[in-house]
């Protein structure tokens, strides 16, 4: 695969700070799916697959995927299949899956349901916005336990997936590691009321992931190391544990990452950067257009993040962050201040600009900015050149920013989903920020 050659030269790319995907690359698989669909059609009902929620579909897609690994449509009509055993699909290229149906996780393996590696100009979807994968995570959590992850892709180039759901998995739903040149849209992922449930952990180069909704109670879209230029827009977090970029140690290397139009409700954050210790730089990154309504944190840059191990190191260097125009309310801002800035001492930020930040407390009159070792313009930031550490400094606000009122979505859960029960299999949503169109129409309307 071409990652490692990509993402240095990408890494060398003169491009302003506002970047967002890189020019001059392929997004996306090249060759369209009517394009594959022409090529040979692989149904792995004629492998042996049995849509009766009982007959184990694993050796069914396997077999599949091998008789269409260069160049076709695994396809996986309507019904409802069992899957006990989990499958690594290899090096295929100009392929796709179309998901019709239902899969059922019934295997208690650990690992990953379905892994895609090494693949090229390739394609996950439902040409009918039907497809979805039940994980029935709540057989692990309700006993304490965790399971396997839904899906993996792993050193995959030129890809999209959308158009289907991913519910109740017993760990993580969707990984992209190590990927270059992707899409991700149109999705909905539902999780337990628990940590350990990521919706979206994306790292790798020229990535666009957006118009997807997640429930569940850890990361919603977050970034990994290491990566660069990656898009993340029109993102609904509905009551999870918010975006981040993190948790990040030894040998961070992220840059141009924009987050635009993310609306969280009652989640942990709406955009947190967390680590502890550790070395490297995350640069060149904006965070732009957020709306937010009864969420703990707000704007949160942890660097002494205890949920994480302590890492070597004087600590990851966030230099040339921008957050503009963000609005809402948090709970308690007099409890958790909506911009928290905490810094390593080894490593103060710098470059950091807050501006047209109009965030205000449900409960109580007053919250407050808390700011340490920041350096940059805008909430409780140092201004100047310095880039020094200092201690902990506090700015209080009593009366509501001008501005902060912001619309809400429609489809605002009361609560979040128990890990006690099974998760109904939800409708890919047709909208995911307020007033905004998705980028790309719903496959099947």
């Amino acid at each position: 695969m071409l990652f490692n050659s990509i993402f240095a030269v990408a890494c060398s790319l003169a491009v302003p700070a506002a970047a967002q995907l890189a020019t001059g690359y392929q997004l996306g698989p090249p060759t369209s799916s009517s394009a594959k669909w022409a090529v040979k059609v692989c149904d792995v009902t004629d492998y042996g697959a049995v849509a009766d929620g009982v007959t184990d579909i694993g050796p069914p897609l396997l077999a599949a995927f091998t008789a269409c690994k260069s160049g076709g449509i695994v396809n996986i009509p309507l019904g409802t299949f069992a899957m006990a055993t989990w499958v690594t699909l290899d090096d295929g290229v100009a392929w796709g899956i179309n998901f019709e149906g239902t899969i059922v996780r019934t295997g208690t393996a650990g690992g990953h349901m379905i892994v895609i590696e090494n693949s090229s100009d390739f394609e996950l979807y439902s040409s009918r916005s039907s497809g979805a994968i039940q994980g029935y995570g709540y057989e692990f959590h309700s006993q304490g336990e965790y399971g396997p992850r839904l899906i993996r892709l792993i050193n995959v180039e030129y890809f999209s997936v959308h158009d289907i759901a991913l519910v109740d998995s017993p760990a993580f739903h969707l990984i992209l590691d190590t990927c270059t040149g992707g899409e991700v849209y149109n999705m909905i992922i539902r999780g337990g009321n628990e940590g350990g449930l990521d919706g979206i952990d994306v790292w790798g180069f020229n990535i666009y992931i957006h118009d997807v909704e997640v429930t569940n109670k850890d990361e919603c879209v977050t970034v990994k190391n290491p990566s660069n230029h990656i898009l993340i827009e029109n993102i609904y977090c509905n009551w999870s544990g918010g975006s981040a970029i993190g948790s990040l140690g030894l040998d961070t290397d992220i840059s141009k990452i924009t987050y635009n139009n993310i609306y969280t409700w009652s989640s942990n954050q709406m955009m947190m950067l967390k680590s502890n210790g550790g070395n490297g730089t995350v640069s060149d990154c904006v965070f732009s257009n957020f709306i937010g309504h009864s969420n703990a944190y707000s704007l949160y840059i942890d660097a002494y993040w205890t949920s994480e191990t302590l890492q070597a190191g004087d600590g990851v260097l966030y230099t040339d962050l921008t957050f503009s125009n963000w609005k809402g309310t948090c709970a308690d801002g007099a409890v958790r201040a909506p911009i928290m800035a905490i810094c390593p001492t080894g490593q103060p930020c710098d470059g950091i600009t807050i501006e047209d930040f109009a965030m205000w407390t449900d409960t109580g009159s007053s919250e407050y900015y808390k700011c340490e070792n920041a350096w940059g313009s805008g909430g409780c930031l140092v201004g100047g050149s310095a880039h020094t550490a200092y201690a902990i400094t506090t700015q209080t606000i009593t009366a509501a920013p001008s501005g902060y009122s912001a619309a809400k979505m429609p489809n605002d859960l009361a609560s979040g989903f128990a890990i006690t029960a099974s998760i109904p299999i939800p409708t890919v949503p047709t909208t995911f920020f307020p007033g905004v169109t998705p980028a790309t129409a719903r496959a099947y309307p």
